[in-house]
């Protein structure tokens, strides 16, 4: 079992990494060993949402820096699991935007700590409504790109019948590839989590949780609550020291 200490002027977080995205957790046991993250900031800091740092332009930057786009020169590829959830607590990585990033791969040392709020059961319904709905789009999305040459064919010759028996096809397709892979859906443990501990659901999937906060979640709380400024960068700069903390 690996775990890292971070230690920040308002007190020590000890986060536990998980064995299941290992390609995550070797990542980032390598940068803390190396005192890549040492003398960073908590660059981004949103309360009831997280805390991000790991970017290493952030090491002595002045008080008008933006920050947020450095890193190293690779990404990692994503580790989605659907028993790790964005619950208060739990450590993911940043990464860049699905539209130049559509496989959601992972910033090579940025991550975030998860504060989050707390759901009501009906709130969780309806993002289920969501995700169901985002599926299908994305679904249709993807056979749109797989018949792209076709559809050029059919809109250069203004075949506008071709057009539209090719998309009541692909949507007859888009349902049967979701009724496949069925509608997604939380667990009963993770409502338990979503309704009493809280945290971000709608992040689930779509960016790699790959560890959780085992001591300090009330240092994450007092990070939570400093004043920022513009770009939600703390108005007094919180610093880290990132260990490794041997079994």
């Amino acid at each position: 079992m690996s775990k890292v200490l971070i230690k920040t002027p308002l007190g020590d977080i000890v986060v536990r990494l998980y064995d299941e995205t290992p390609l995550h957790r070797d990542n980032f046991l390598k940068l803390a060993r190396e005192g890549y993250y040492d003398g960073t900031l908590f660059h981004r800091v949103i309360k009831n949402f997280m805390v991000q740092g790991g970017d290493p332009d952030s090491r002595g930057a002045s008080p008008t820096a933006r920050l947020g786009s450095g890193g190293p020169d690779y990404t990692i590829p994503a580790e989605f699991n659907n028993d790790l959830i964005h619950k208060k607590g739990a450590l993911a990585a940043a990464r860049q935007g699905d539209e130049v990033n559509p496989e959601k791969r992972s910033s090579g040392s940025q991550f975030y700590i998860v504060t989050g709020e707390v759901y009501s059961a009906g709130k969780l319904t309806q993002l289920e409504r969501q995700m169901a709905q985002q599926q299908l789009q994305n679904i249709f999305n993807d056979l749109v790109v797989e018949h792209r040459s076709r559809i050029i064919e059919l809109r250069k010759n203004r075949d506008n019948a071709g057009l539209m028996a090719l998309q009541e096809e692909l949507q007859k397709q888009t349902y049967a590839k979701a009724k496949e892979m069925g509608e997604p859906k939380y667990s009963a443990a993770q409502r338990e989590i979503y309704t009493s501990v809280g945290g971000i659901p709608f992040l689930d999937r779509n960016y790699t949780v790959f560890g959780e906060v085992e001591q300090g979640l009330d240092v994450v709380d007092k990070i939570q609550l400093v004043q920022t400024q513009a770009g939600d960068r703390p108005v007094e700069d919180i610093t880290m020291q990132v260990s490794v903390l041997e079994d």
